[in-house]
């Protein structure tokens, strides 16, 4: 097992007893808010595309139009401190994704991009992580996140890693506007 491996379960038992807790209030909140599913499931392509099972907190309504689907809420607070995705925890404890790495795609959006920015595909060489370098750069657009999705890939380091949390966990107490408001830009 990996070094790197090693690390995510290590944070993640010692973030257990209070995630888990949150997991539970937040998932109460989403059933008395917004009813049942409580939980978004989508398949995404992790590291070597191979598919797997995102879990995360639903934060949109439930319209049978996926396209006219919107945010409850709820679901807009979740998603600005990036709550919606303590369920990916336990992702990370099964193996398919690591707490540090570039977000995992669905497959049609991984062939879409990966079509117009042939540096997406680099980001399957490492495990999707529930936080990467393009979400703490606030990286828009897919050009800037395929450049910041590879650099990762080639670059990554256990201080790269740490950074990129200690960057995530100040983002996620302070909100996405503010956290990113005085960022260094890269």
């Amino acid at each position: 097992m990996s070094t790197k491996r090693w690390f995510d379960l290590f944070l993640v038992a010692a973030a257990s007893p209070v995630a888990a807790l949150a997991i539970a209030v937040l998932a109460a909140a989403v059933w008395c808010a917004d009813g049942r599913p409580i939980f978004f499931l989508q398949d995404r392509l992790g590291r070597g595309r191979r598919p797997f099972r995102i879990w995360k907190l639903r934060t949109m309504t439930r319209e049978p139009d996926v396209g006219a689907r919107r945010p409850t809420r709820l679901g807009a607070w979740l998603r600005q401190r990036g709550l919606d995705e303590l369920p990916q925890l336990l992702n990370v404890v099964l193996g398919e994704m690591s707490l540090v790495g570039p977000r995992p795609l669905t497959a049609s959006d991984a062939d879409r991009l990966g079509a117009g920015h042939p540096a997406f595909e680099e980001r399957f060489l490492v495990a999707p992580g529930i936080t990467g370098l393009a979400q703490v750069c606030g990286a828009r657009g897919a050009a800037r996140t395929a450049r910041l999705d590879a650099e990762y890939a080639r670059e990554r380091s256990a201080a790269m890693d740490l950074g990129i949390l200690l960057r995530t966990v100040w983002i996620n107490i302070v909100g996405k506007r503010r956290g990113f408001r005085n960022r260094l830009s890269s």
